[in-house]
């Protein structure tokens, strides 16, 4: 149960940090929101950090699951925040939320055993996920009673049709994002059963402040505007909040915390009806209920 609640609060987390960035990365771009995000991240964990935190204390293969944790998500967000600048955040979000069944696959390459029920289940989640975040182009429909028609029985090739040039070659874009997030979670998840959380948030934020922030300061290319501001500030404290969730879950059972965690694709569906008038089809609400359902299964099975 711990592992699921953890993944639970990292996909609230994760939907939050993700809206934010989409709106922010279309105004100032992608890397000021990523160095931004990044850099008040550190500010955050810097004192804690600088308390309680104990460098002797981890072992190098945990220091080296950090570093690849850390680098993985920097590369997997700048990517992300690149295609929230050409597509809807439905569409970003359903294909980076396969993360899940990458992290899966990584834990049972490396020694993990499931059992076959937890595959299955971990397995309908993640289609329920990509079927309620997925935005498909209602203009490649003859009408809006074909759509309805058809929107439940589409095969997969009909489905590719009905997306437009930019929002493919965006999707092509996000599945190595759904691949670097993947590593992200398997390491962190790893790292996280030795190595104390503080040690978890600091990679990313570090590498992300030296490598990016401070050569986008030195060029003065950093941008920032009133409105950006308190969007990067509640993309850095969530993305912080999502990490130490899901490293608590992950903690108990890797997989299903991570699987779980996906689930910030259908919490940013519905928060973008509600946000941003988008509107959900019949595809996205059955999406939804397959989630629901798995996730109550799961619960049961594993409580």
């Amino acid at each position: 149960m711990i592992a699921i609640l953890g993944g639970l609060g990292a996909a609230v987390c994760f939907a939050v940090a993700a809206l934010c960035a989409s709106s922010s990365s279309r105004e100032i771009g992608a890397m000021s929101t990523l160095a931004w995000v990044m850099s008040l991240g550190l500010c955050v964990i810097v004192v804690p950090l600088a308390l309680v935190a104990h460098p002797s204390r981890l072992s190098g293969d945990t220091v080296a699951l950090l570093c690849i944790a850390g680098l993985s998500n920097i590369a997997g967000l700048h990517l992300e925040y690149v295609a929230f600048r050409r597509v809807a955040v439905g569409i970003v979000t359903a294909v980076a939320a396969t993360e899940g069944m990458v992290a899966a696959v990584l834990s049972s390459l490396f020694g993990a055993r499931l059992a076959a029920s937890t595959v299955v289940l971990l397995a309908v989640i993640t289609v329920g996920v990509v079927l309620a975040a997925a935005h498909l182009d209602p203009s490649r429909d003859n009408s809006a009673d074909s759509h309805a028609k058809t929107s439940l029985r589409s095969s997969p090739a009909a489905v590719m049709k009905r997306l437009d040039g930019a929002h493919t070659l965006s999707a092509l874009l996000v599945v190595p994002v759904a691949v670097l997030f993947g590593i992200t979670v398997y390491a962190t998840g790893r790292a996280g059963t030795e190595a104390p959380v503080i040690w978890v948030l600091l990679p990313a934020r570090l590498f992300g402040t030296v490598l990016i922030t401070s050569p986008l300061l030195v060029r003065r290319k950093l941008r920032i505007s009133r409105r950006t501001f308190p969007l990067v500030l509640i993309g850095g404290v969530t993305e912080i909040a999502g990490l130490v969730s899901y490293t608590f879950g992950a903690r108990q059972q890797l997989a299903i915390a991570a699987v779980v965690s996906t689930q910030y694709a259908v919490i940013a569906a519905i928060a973008a009806f509600f946000l941003f008038g988008e509107r959900l089809r019949r595809h996205q609400i059955v999406g939804v209920v397959i989630v629901v359902a798995g996730v109550v299964t799961l619960s049961a099975l594993t409580g």
